[in-house]
């Protein structure tokens, strides 16, 4: 195994495990499911991004599906999350950390994944983000709720930062350990910003209808 495929695989199984953790946190958070619902939670959102982008690469099966560490991994996750579940509620912040965290690890190891299969630098970076905003989004919708990259103002523009970052590294040929740290980081922070301060991107809201005039208005 090359230093290349090493790093890809560390930072993969990595981001499988931080979102694995935010999917049953998630789960245990919004639904009163069982183990086994749990664990089924931190599995899709731990996997689904990476799923989505070997099927439109064409990559079959997907990775999560040719190596058990991936299913494993997510899978553990989700064990552990239940397991130590008072713990973790105390830590009303961690949800969100360890999904900036899973968001930061997915859109670099997307991107590379997908400009290895010869994309073109653009469309890696939209893989790199679906990548990252993936799993989430079908978690979300299996819980039955608006998803996240729909309804929070930095979601996918962090994943697109550090999908970019990577992008220009590999298609410039300085890509290596420290820029993927690097574009993690970037990831991470800018997701962090935006909830800490929350920033938002124009959102649509329907104009106010003028409301309509009585009889009595119009008489006089």
């Amino acid at each position: 195994m090359t230093a290349g495929s090493t790093l890809q695989l560390v930072l993969d199984l990595s981001g499988t495990f931080v979102f694995g953790l935010n999917g049953a946190l998630t789960a245990m958070e919004a639904e009163n499911l069982d183990m086994v619902g749990v664990v089924v939670l931190a599995v899709i959102t731990a996997l689904g991004g990476g799923i989505i982008r070997d099927v439109l690469i064409g990559s079959l099966p997907p990775a999560a599906f040719r190596d058990w560490r991936y299913l494993a991994v997510g899978g553990g996750a989700g064990i552990a999350a239940f397991l130590a579940r008072r713990l973790w509620v105390r830590v009303q912040r961690s949800i969100t950390i360890l999904d900036a965290a899973g968001l930061a690890l997915f859109c670099v190891t997307g991107t590379t994944t997908a400009f290895a299969a010869h994309l073109g630098p653009f469309q890696s970076v939209v893989l790199g983000t679906v990548t990252g905003v993936g799993g989430g989004t079908i978690r979300d919708v299996v819980i039955r709720r608006v998803p996240t990259v729909l309804s929070s103002g930095l979601y996918a523009i962090p994943a697109a930062c550090g999908a970019t970052l990577t992008a220009l590294a590999l298609e410039f040929h300085f890509y290596g350990g420290a820029i993927a740290v690097a574009a993690a980081a970037v990831c991470f922070t800018v997701r962090m910003l935006g909830v800490r301060f929350n920033l938002n991107v124009p959102v649509s809201r329907p104009e106010a209808m003028p409301k309509p005039r009585s009889t009595s208005e119009e008489d006089s």
